[in-house]
C-alpha cells in the first residue's frame, strides 16, 4: 500500500515554534497537482523559491516538510504533477508524502474563514488545528472513516465496479460510516445497500490512511450469509460478480487497501473460512 514506506518514516506529530530553513522540503499544490522536479518525483527545498509563509506539515526521514498555500511558478526545472500520476511513482515515500500534504492543503484551503462567524482562522499554537480568534471555534483536519469489505463464499470473492466514475478497475464493496454507527454496522448496511446480501463472521484486517480523499479505510473480510446472488440496489455500482480464487482478474489497484485485500485472497494468503 502507498503508506508502506519502511525503512523510511513519515512523522506527522505537531511541532510548535519551528521555523523553516533553506534545506527543508516544500509542498506546493495547484488544485490536486504537486510541484515536483521535472526529472523525477522530488520536492523542492525552501531555498529554491521565495516563500512568504508556510505551515509545518511533517518530517520525512527526519527532514522537515512545509506546506505553502502559494502556487509556486513552473519552470524548466519544476512542474506540477497530477495526484493520479504522482501516487503511482517512485520514490514511494515521496508519493505518500505528497498525498498527505494534498489532504492538508485541501483542509487549509477550505477553512480559511470561520464557518460560525466568518473571521479569518489562525493556526493553533498547541496542536494541529485552526482556531477562530473571534468566537473561539476550533477545527481539526478532516478524516472520513469508511469500510472496505471483502465478501467471500468459500473460494469465491465478490468483486465490484463503480458506475459513473472514472475509476474503472475492480474493487470491493465500500462505504462511509454514518453518525452513531460502528464500523461493523457500516459493513452490514453497505453490503445490503450496494449488493443486497447479508454477511456474517466479520474479521477486521487492517486500516489505511487514504489521504487521497481524506479517508481512513477499515478493511474487513466476511462470509456471505444465505442468498449469494448479488442485486445492485443503490445505483452506485454497475457490476457485482463472484470470481473463483484462481480466476480473479489482476485489474485492481496496487497501492490501496482494496487491492491488497483482493491480492491476499487471490494468492491464498488470507484464510477466511476458519
Amino acid at each position: 500500500m502507498i503508506q508502506d514506506i519502511a525503512p523510511h518514516r513519515l512523522r506527522n506529530d505537531f511541532s510548535a515554534g519551528r521555523t523553516p530553513s533553506a534545506e527543508d522540503r516544500l509542498l506546493s499544490y495547484r488544485d490536486n497537482a504537486v510541484l515536483s522536479a521535472a526529472d523525477g518525483l522530488r520536492l523542492p527545498r525552501i531555498g529554491d523559491f521565495s516563500v512568504f509563509s508556510a505551515h509545518y506539515a511533517f518530517s520525512l526521514d527526519g527532514v522537515p516538510v512545509w506546506l505553502t498555500m502559494q502556487e509556486l511558478p513552473e519552470s524548466d526545472a519544476w512542474h506540477f504533477v497530477e495526484s493520479k500520476d504522482y501516487r503511482m511513482q517512485v520514490p514511494q515515500e515521496i508519493a505518500f508524502a505528497c498525498t498527505v500534504g494534498e489532504s492538508l492543503h485541501r483542509w487549509y484551503r477550505a477553512n480559511r474563514y470561520c464557518g460560525a462567524c466568518q473571521a479569518e482562522m489562525k493556526d493553533s499554537k498547541t496542536e494541529r488545528a485552526l482556531c477562530c480568534p473571534n468566537c473561539g471555534a476550533v477545527l481539526y483536519p478532516r478524516i472520513n472513516p469508511a469500510v472496505v469489505v471483502a465478501i467471500t463464499d468459500g473460494d469465491r470473492l465478490l468483486l465490484t465496479k463503480y458506475a459513473n466514475r472514472p475509476f474503472s478497475r475492480f474493487a470491493l464493496v465500500a462505504g462511509f460510516c454514518e453518525a452513531g454507527e460502528s464500523a461493523e454496522e457500516t459493513v452490514h448496511r453497505e453490503v445490503w445497500e450496494e449488493v443486497g446480501l447479508r454477511v456474517k463472521n466479520l474479521r477486521y484486517y487492517k486500516s489505511q490512511p487514504w489521504a487521497v480523499a481524506d479517508d481512513l479505510l477499515l478493511g474487513f473480510y466476511c462470509e456471505v450469509d444465505g442468498e449469494t446472488k448479488p442485486t445492485l440496489r443503490d445505483g452506485e455500482l454497475k457490476l457485482a460478480q463472484w470470481f473463483d480464487r484462481e480466476h480473479i482478474p489482476d485489474d485492481y489497484s496496487t497501492i490501496s487497501l482494496t487491492g491488497e485485500m483482493i491480492d491476499r485472497f487471490r494468492t491464498g494468503k488470507i484464510s477466511v473460512d476458519k
